[in-house]
């Protein structure tokens, strides 16, 4: 299954492009036909009439490049949609205005700890308002609803601390809403699932 990371990158440059070559291509026909149509190499207009074969084409192509874009998009949809059967699940809640993880162990914790090269399911709820988890970092976003259960997926494939975010406006303190995302070796994550140690920076919360 391919990275997420690598999946959504992917279609937005696809899409920029596209709309890249589109931008150009219509704004030298512009200027050609600034010049070309100018009034004073025309000075009295003529009937034109329909012409099938430009018709024709300004509708297919668009409508190719459209459903090209609806098909990357859709392919990279079902692989954010169908977390690995292997993922490790941890459970989210957002309330205002904190994140709170729990492990599979019980264990509790403000910020979230998985380990590397390991998928990671989040199943994840609301306890008052609708709240956005986002981690730009990995291409992810997810809504979170009071009474309804949301999840995503992700693989972290690089070791480091990666933001969190609430990207939803959920009340006067929204833009504190942060959290942190710790990419640990896996055998340090073990070691840390285990134990009741806490994580050096995680007592300050």
């Amino acid at each position: 299954m391919e990275n997420i990371i690598q999946q959504v990158d992917s279609i937005f440059l696809f899409i920029i492009a596209i709309s890249a070559g589109l931008l150009l291509l219509i704004t030298l026909l512009m200027i050609i036909f600034i010049f070309k149509y100018h009034k004073n190499k025309h000075p009295q207009a003529i009937d034109t009439h329909e012409h099938p074969f430009l018709e024709i084409t300004w509708t297919v192509i668009p409508t190719i490049l459209v459903l090209c874009m609806f098909y990357y998009g859709m392919i990279g949809y079902n692989n954010m949609r169908n977390p690995p059967k292997d993922s490790f699940v941890i459970k989210v809640t957002g309330r205002q205005w904190e994140w709170g993880f729990e492990y599979p162990n019980t264990k509790k914790t403000k910020e979230l700890y998985v380990p590397q090269n390991k998928p990671i399911k989040l199943l994840m709820t609301s306890l008052d308002v609708i709240h956005s988890f986002f981690i730009p970092a990995f291409r992810v976003k997810m809504d979170l609803m009071p009474g309804r259960e949301t999840f995503l997926w992700f693989k972290a494939e690089k070791l480091g601390d990666y933001d969190v975010f609430c990207a939803e406006y959920c009340g006067l303190l929204h833009s504190k809403m942060l959290s942190k995302v710790h990419v640990m070796d896996e055998q340090k994550f073990n070691n840390w699932y285990v134990t009741n140690e806490e994580v050096k920076n995680e007592t300050n919360h």
